[in-house]
């Protein structure tokens, strides 16, 4: 496989998971931004921790959710945990208010 069809097959793998996004967000209620990864989810814990160097570090738990992320063999998986030194962005995402007609 050339270098070019790589990064083509690769653009159409990112625009795949782009629309699964698109069309899965609505489902969730909470996105959650790490250095590696975006997440999509229902639940999120987050606990700050501090190891014996006084470094702090995070542990996120998730429940519920979805992963982005092009090689994984599962994108939707009931628990996820991610430990991380780097920052953590946790978003509640708006739910527009139900109409009942």
């Amino acid at each position: 496989m050339s270098a070019e069809e790589l990064e083509r097959y690769e653009s159409e793998m990112e625009l795949e998971l782009y629309r699964e996004y698109r069309d899965l967000v609505h489902l969730f209620t909470y996105i959650v931004h790490t250095d590696r990864r975006l997440y999509l989810a229902n639940a999120v814990d987050v606990k700050v921790h501090t190891n014996d160097q006084g470094d702090v570090y995070f542990d996120v738990t998730l429940v519920d959710a979805w992963v982005w992320d092009m090689y994984g063999q599962a994108r939707f998986v009931k628990q996820a945990r991610v430990l991380t030194f780097k920052d953590v962005n946790v978003e509640e995402l708006n739910k527009p208010d139900m109409e009942i007609s």
